[in-house]
Parts: structure tokens; C-alpha cells; sequence
């Protein structure tokens, strides 16, 4: 991900959530990736809400 003070680079989880930020709401991400991997929504929402709260204090999304 390329911004203005560099780049980062994002973990596979991180890039599985950015490649989803396309005007869906963090809860319809969190189905989507609970429906492909099989996974729990509680838990996994857990760390997808973890780690777009870390990409909105870096300025590096903004939800709408």
C-alpha cells in the first residue's frame, strides 16, 4: 500500500480486508471472509475490526 509518508506492506489478513473495502460495511467484510474461510464471524471480527481500526488511525482508510 503506498501512501504519502511511504509504504506498507500488509500482512495477508490485512490485504484480504483492504482488497474487500470497496463500499461494503466492515460487517458484510466480515461475512464474506467468515463464508470463504469457514470461520467463526464473532471471532473473526474481532481481528478485522482490530485491524481496520489500526488502517483509520494511520490515515491509511476511511470508512464512510
Amino acid at each position: 500500500m503506498l501512501f504519502p509518508e511511504g509504504v506498507l506492506e500488509l500482512n495477508e489478513t490485512a490485504q484480504e480486508i483492504v482488497t474487500r473495502c470497496d463500499g461494503r460495511t466492515v460487517g458484510e467484510i466480515i461475512q464474506a471472509l467468515a463464508q470463504e474461510y469457514d470461520a467463526d464471524p464473532q471471532i473473526l471480527g474481532a481481528d478485522v475490526r482490530e485491524i481496520v481500526a489500526d488502517l483509520q488511525r494511520r490515515k491509511l482508510i476511511e470508512l464512510t
